[in-house]
């Protein structure tokens, strides 16, 4: 089996060496803003579980987010008295600038990160950063939607934890099932490789990188965790969900264009093919149906904003129509590379023509339900209309997958499996710029 490496390409994963003498195996990230009523309690809560169940020479870094309280102050106290404690002060806020700018200057080869509420329960550390030690694995997270975990929280965020990492199955056909969760680890020369590629600063950090390696073939390891709830969380949800979203669309975007250079992350064919199995064409009917969903839950409420809105200026019939056009159109195109992952411009015209006649069964379908509607009642209000015209299109939308799946995106692969060619070099990867923070103390 080879496992040489080609340049700009990762090497080949290998149990990780001994390290030098005062220097970390385990490198535990904490971003904290305005937190001095817990830090020292969660910091040297941390410490003592490490020492006594983690085998190898350890750090934990605190790195401030432009803090305003008595954060810093706390923070380097704990420094001063604990030499397996630093801290890092950044002048501006952002989880995702923390990790990054912590990461980047680490000499540790096994990078993690936690809040700083410990909600996860710290005996999943060891099993979390374990398949990196060994060499199994380049990333690993907490998972807080496995069967076997354990979680204490609201119906809110529970709601709204689930439906995020729909969103992600359905519309960046993601695989791992809980990308938010504050508690991840990376090996060092993953994270320099993948860094770099990464643009958020904030929330949606976590979502890029695991979608960036996932697309790169790189393996992910789950842990199931057992996580309670902080109820004095200063996060932001709708805000939060607002900018997830718009980091959705922009990845998805350089997905889509191929602008991202993911063969600068790629292991050496070899070490295990079968991580490189990622597809263009999302496999199986309920891959399909998800995103799918997603997309046709995206595309009506795209469509019931233009209706209502053409509406204040013309009549129903109208309205109804040049809403479900620009929606119909939108709606292809999102499907063709989301759900059916066709990629290029070739067929994209034919796609969008075949996509028309799928429209027009659906205006068929939903002119007809509000003449029906007009016939039986006079002057409907607007209300009722918007509820005839849901009814009208989740029945064409059934219709719409189903023709889109036989007719227009059909599964044309050929039956035998084309021989492997031998990928091309890519060009060598530049060492990413490391960012120095020194030692506060």
């Amino acid at each position: 089996m080879r496992t040489d490496s080609s340049p700009g390409t990762l090497p080949a994963r290998e149990h990780l060496p001994a390290t030098a003498a005062g220097t970390p195996v385990l490198d535990v990230v904490i971003p904290v803003y305005n937190e001095e009523k817990d830090l020292r309690r969660c910091v040297l809560r941390l410490r003592e579980h490490l020492a006594r169940t983690f085998p190898y020479a350890f750090r934990v870094t605190i790195a401030d987010n432009a803090s305003t309280d008595g954060t810093p102050l706390i923070a380097a106290e704990l420094a001063a008295r604990h030499p397996d404690v630093t801290s890092v002060r950044l002048e501006r806020k952002g989880r995702g600038r923390a990790l990054r700018t912590v990461w980047s200057a680490s000499d540790a080869p096994v990078l993690a990160y936690m809040d700083v509420d410990l909600s996860t329960d710290l005996n999943a550390l060891l099993p979390l950063v374990a398949p990196l030690i060994s060499g199994h694995s380049d990333l690993a997270i907490g998972s807080r939607l496995s069967r076997t975990s354990r979680v204490v929280r609201g119906p809110k965020r529970e709601f709204i934890s689930r439906a995020y990492n729909l969103i992600l199955r359905g519309s960046l056909q993601a695989r791992f099932s809980d990308a938010q969760c504050g508690f991840k680890a990376i090996r060092r020369e993953v994270a320099r490789a993948l860094l770099p590629l990464v643009e958020d600063t904030g929330w949606f950090f976590d979502t890029e990188m695991l979608v960036l390696a996932e697309r790169a073939g790189l393996r992910i390891h789950e842990v199931p965790v057992d996580w309670v709830d902080d109820p004095d969380s200063t996060v932001r949800i709708v805000r939060t969900a607002t900018e997830d979203l718009k980091g959705v669309w922009r990845v998805g975007r350089a997905l889509t264009t191929g602008s991202l250079p993911l063969d600068r992350l790629a292991r050496p064919f070899g070490d295990d093919p079968r991580d490189r199995e990622i597809t263009d064409v999302p496999k199986g009917l309920a891959r399909q149906l998800v995103g799918f969903c997603v997309v046709g839950g995206l595309s009506t409420l795209f469509y019931l904003l233009l209706y209502s809105l053409f509406r204040q200026f013309g009549g129903s019939q109208a309205a109804n129509a040049l809403a479900l056009l620009l929606s119909a159109l939108a709606n292809t195109a999102a499907n063709r590379r989301l759900t059916f992952g066709v990629r290029g411009r070739g067929g994209a015209v034919r796609h969008q023509a075949q996509g028309l006649v799928v429209f027009a069964i659906g205006l068929a379908l939903t002119s007809g339900s509000l003449a029906a509607l007009n016939a039986a009642t006079a002057g409907p209000a607007h209300s009722t209309e918007i509820a005839v015209l849901v009814v009208a299109n989740l029945a064409a939308t059934v219709l719409r997958f189903l023709l889109f799946r036989a007719w227009v995106f059909p599964d044309r692969r050929d039956p035998a499996p084309a021989p492997v060619l031998a990928p091309a070099v890519p060009a060598a990867l530049s060492e990413p710029t490391t960012i120095s923070t020194g030692d506060p103390r």
